[in-house]
């Protein structure tokens, strides 16, 4: 059985040919059961949230993953999110390999975000901002340069200092011109494409902020209590998911507008399926402002645990 690091995991998902993993799981599908979302205590800091995801192709692959988010974490300066994959052979039950489940997590949910901005971003998109400076932001923003010629990044967060310091690092090890921004409004209000990647309970960015043909990517709110953007967000936009049993029923950024009546079930246009598939053309006009929200789903953890499994296979064998 292999055993991949996390550097070996990054090593083996390059963010291009990831997407296409994804894209081409999520139009030929697979197993997927709801996943089990637990609520654990933790003594005397924020509740912690354990999530088993399995998957499987029949006759193929099958895998689970089995995650940890405990968010008093930054308090310590570790990372929140802890994980491990485990990929076994679909006809026999061997296990094939034992995947970082940080870095698998981190690069898939960022790759979500780059296929459904293929779709769901303007083709002339230049300009990214990045709200937030964890562990996500970096991949996020990679991931994003993958699918759209970005030329110029903002980047913010709560922490100016932080965010100053990583747009200087992120500048040197991805040769892109990244810039800390102190101003959100500013930020959001000259972006082509906005990525957001947070654990904020309450919104951050303001609709009434978001300029004419943006795309609005929401990404670090998976429970129905965290929220990333307000209802003006949503009712100017246009509003796609990653799958409609998770997004629809975990993020904050739905189950709220949906419970006060802003949204309504059949205003979200469309999910990934839906588009991989080409049952929706996603982006019609240069002018409409799209809003994606995504809360993760094991087809992609496992899309991406063949692409690690495969590649590290060809690595070894070279």
């Amino acid at each position: 059985m292999l055993q991949l690091s996390d550097t070996q995991t990054k090593n083996a998902l390059p963010f291009q040919p990831l997407v296409e993993a994804l894209r081409t799981m999520f139009r030929e599908g697979c197993e997927m059961p709801v996943r089990h979302h637990h609520t654990m205590g933790v003594p005397d800091k924020a509740d912690a949230t354990l999530l088993l995801m399995p998957a499987w192709q029949s006759g193929a692959y099958f895998g689970v993953k089995l995650a940890s988010v405990f968010p008093s974490n930054a308090d310590l300066g570790i990372p929140a999110v802890s994980a491990t994959y485990l990929l076994s052979d679909g006809t026999t039950g061997a296990p094939l390999a034992l995947v970082d489940g940080g870095e698998l997590t981190a690069r898939r949910t960022a790759a979500a975000s780059a296929l459904a901005a293929d779709y769901l971003a303007r083709k002339d998109a230049k300009t990214l901002t990045m709200v937030g400076t964890g562990r996500l932001s970096a991949n996020l923003i990679e991931a994003h340069c993958a699918t759209r010629q970005i030329e110029t990044i903002y980047l913010w967060g709560r922490n100016f200092e932080k965010a100053q310091q990583n747009a200087q690092d992120l500048s040197a090890t991805l040769g892109l011109n990244v810039i800390a921004e102190q101003s959100l409004q500013k930020a959001v209000g000259q972006a082509d494409i906005i990525s957001v990647a947070t654990l904020s309970n309450a919104p951050l960015v303001k609709g009434e902020w978001l300029p004419e043909g943006c795309h609005l990517d929401l990404v670090g709110g998976f429970t129905p209590n965290m929220r990333e953007a307000d209802d003006t967000a949503i009712t100017r936009s246009r509003v796609f998911v990653d799958t409609r049993a998770g997004a629809m029923k975990e993020a904050g950024d739905l189950t709220i507008p949906l419970a006060n009546g802003t949204l309504k079930p059949e205003d979200v246009v469309a999910d990934l399926y839906d588009l991989t598939r080409g049952e929706n053309p996603g982006r019609t006009s240069n002018l409409e402002i799209t809003f994606f929200k995504s809360v993760g789903a094991a087809l992609e953890d496992l899309a991406g645990a063949i692409l690690a499994y495969e590649n590290s296979k060809e690595l070894q064998s070279a």
